[in-house]
């Protein structure tokens, strides 16, 4: 099986489809009653918490969802896949199977057969070059320190929105399943960018504070933080109308426009010096990265429309009209971390051109979530960037690690 991992428009007719066909629940298994003896001595809690009673609709305690961790009562009934559902569900999310959502167990799957580790690429050259006073240009070192600057912190601030947010308010175990492997390679970022920074010998405390003393920097952390807030606060629930559209819309501003956007700049600065044989330890770690946080969008997308089938209510013209304002005013706000961090041209490359890529790249995030196109006549000025995230790519095993790297049982020697 070839996985894609940058599809133009994201699979949303066959999430109609799976959730249509989804199977029929499984026949109710009878448990024979406790005897006497064994009712004094195993007696049910004299009351029920409403979260651990299949089938109970969200909103019905005045909350919606759960977290898996309330009180295990004996005796319930099994979870069918039709008890199954995104979000506000009151099916018990400790029982991972029956999958109602397969899409999202065999991307947890890819995940874990696509592991890498920082440590394995080689920095040597990057050293070198760095150190080198005639290596490289300051506009190129700029790049090199801004974009560390910023992922340093952007991937920091997605692991807290995914442990502290968005878990607690998705419902589906294999859902969580899929949250739990992206949490550990938002880490797995983290410590790319802090390997990256220690080998190159560059001041850790600029590095990692920049997104507090650079305003383009610190404007994308800001708008970003707008949107985890609320899910961040205890006493947060789902289960009405308005929560469930903020929960969407957050989902949107992380998944969309975060991991859809504002990481584009970067990535296409970064592997454009490696397609120039410079700083290439530092383009390969970004090339892991930036196909992880492929796959994270196109999950992400994923359950967004996933939630739009199951909720169509939420998804009206206010709504929408709300996201397509989001998505133009990151589409300003990278614009300008454009132009800062790319002041003159460099690398065949200037601030004017990424303005049209970023007007390109939110025309495709609008088709994947369902909204009509904001730019019109926009194109592609980098048709590179997708096949540096095609996954069949070929490499000398000998000179550096292969791209298409897999865990264990599923590496391919052929």
């Amino acid at each position: 099986m070839i996985t894609t991992w940058d599809d133009p428009i994201a699979s949303i007719k066959r999430l109609k489809i799976e959730s249509a066909v989804a199977p029929q629940p499984v026949v109710e298994q009878v448990l024979a009653k406790l005897d006497t003896m064994n009712n004094d001595s195993l007696s049910k809690p004299a009351a029920t918490t409403p979260a651990s009673i299949p089938g109970q609709k969200a909103g019905e305690d005045g909350q919606g969802g759960i977290t898996g961790l309330e009180e295990v009562e004996f005796g319930a009934d099994r979870v069918s896949v039709d008890d199954k559902q995104m979000i506000n569900c009151r099916a018990d999310v400790n029982q991972l199977v029956p999958f109602k959502y397969k899409w999202a167990w065999q991307k947890y799957l890819d995940a874990c057969a696509n592991h890498w580790m920082p440590q394995e690429i080689n920095m040597t050259a990057d050293i070198s070059l760095w150190k080198n006073p005639d290596g490289l240009t300051e506009d190129e070192r700029t790049i090199i320190k801004r974009n560390l600057g910023f992922f340093t912190s952007a991937d920091s601030l997605v692991a807290n929105n995914l442990v502290l947010a968005v878990y607690r308010h998705i419902t589906n175990p294999e859902c969580r399943q899929y949250l739990l492997r992206q949490a550990f390679e938002e880490a797995l970022h983290t410590h790319a960018y802090q390997y990256c920074v220690e080998s190159l010998g560059l001041d850790e405390a600029e590095v990692f504070n920049m997104y507090r003393e650079i305003p383009s920097i610190h404007d994308k952390a800001a708008w970003a933080m707008r949107f985890t807030q609320s899910l961040g606060d205890p006493t947060f629930h789902t289960g009405t109308p308005a929560t469930d559209q903020r929960l969407l819309r957050d989902l949107i501003a992380f998944y969309i426009v975060f991991e859809g956007i504002f990481f584009y700049v970067g990535f296409v600065q970064i592997l454009s010096m490696g397609r120039r044989n410079k700083m290439m330890g530092c383009a390969e770690q970004f090339q892991y990265i930036l196909r992880d946080e492929s796959m994270h969008m196109n999950f992400g997308i994923d359950v967004i429309n996933q939630i739009k089938i199951e909720n169509p209510h939420l998804w009206t013209p206010a709504f929408q009209q709300e996201i397509i304002t989001m998505l133009r005013e990151a589409v300003e706000l990278e614009t300008r971390y454009a132009y800062d961090s790319m002041p003159r041209g460099v690398l065949g490359l200037n601030a004017n051109v990424f303005e049209d890529y970023l007007k390109f790249i939110a025309n495709r995030r609008c088709a994947q979530i369902g909204l009509a196109e904001q730019y019109s006549g926009a194109a592609n000025p980098f048709p590179w960037m997708s096949e540096v995230m095609d996954l069949k790519k070929e490499k000398n095993f000998f000179e550096t690690r292969v791209t298409e790297y897999q865990t264990g049982g599923t590496l391919s020697w052929d």
